[in-house]
């Protein structure tokens, strides 16, 4: 059995990808603060396997406490694969330097980046000893590769993320086991998160009216259209263990 592990599942990217990878055959545990009752009706009606559970990701302990579990659960089935969606992510704080506030700050690199590492770390660390092999895949974005004014704190995490993917691809390598790490930027998407970045102060982003020319201008990808690509490449047996993929290389 194949399992697909996906915080965020609960709208956007994550609930496509989750959408797609049930239709696949394959089991999907979604993650996040509220279910999706739409997703989990759609794997009622069409009798795919499909499972939620209720985690914070602003909380560390909730977190390491929640992936333990779930690790130790999934692994007393000897799965064949693990596919480690780490989808969720906020956007907020949109401020310049010298305008932010701690609480902000620190909930931001929690979910988009320290709960990725703990969330790895806990399957990476679980897989030892057993032939169950884990794809983690780290959602990521152009903006950990370009600064953007009024984004220091997401293009900061974001870039941490892509570092993180590739040291760890690195270290899985050099120990010989059969994990792989990616990271996926999906570019613009029409989703909450641009619906967050359209309501910001101008004073704060500089990029404001370049945002809102990307929905004014039917600019921005369906999620489907993204998690299609997503899960298409990581179905895909020739994977690059620590590659950055771009969804715009895929679909050209």
């Amino acid at each position: 059995m194949k399992y697909a592990i996906i915080t965020g599942a609960s709208r956007g990217l994550g609930e496509a990808a989750a959408k797609r990878i049930l239709e696949e055959g394959i089991s999907v545990v979604s993650i996040s603060r509220t279910e999706n009752e739409a997703l989990a009706r759609f794997a009622e009606e069409n009798n795919y396997s499909f499972r939620h559970i209720t985690c914070n990701l602003e909380l560390e302990k909730e977190v390491e406490e929640v992936f333990s579990d779930l690790a130790f659960a999934l692994f007393k089935k000897n799965p064949e694969k693990i596919y480690l969606i780490n989808n969720a992510g906020v956007v907020d704080p949109i401020e310049k330097v010298g305008n932010l506030d701690q609480i902000p700050v620190l909930r931001n690199f929690q979910v988009n980046l320290a709960a990725p590492i703990l969330i790895t770390n806990t399957f990476f660390k679980a897989s030892q000893n057993m032939e169950t092999s884990i794809l983690s895949i780290n959602i990521t974005s152009g903006a950990g590769e370009h600064p953007i004014e009024g984004w220091s704190i997401y293009c900061s995490a974001k870039a941490g993320l892509n570092m993180f993917t590739q040291t760890a691809a690195l270290e899985q390598e050099s120990m010989g086991t059969s994990n792989q790490i990616i990271a996926f930027s999906p570019w613009i998407m029409d989703t909450g998160m641009q619906e967050t970045i359209r309501s910001a102060a101008p004073e704060a982003f500089k990029d404001l009216d370049r945002f809102k020319e990307y929905k004014e201008q039917g600019m921005l990808r369906k999620p489907e259209t993204v998690a299609n690509a997503l899960v298409d490449l990581i179905l895909h047996e020739n994977i690059i263990n620590g590659k950055i993929y771009n969804v715009n290389d895929l679909l050209n």
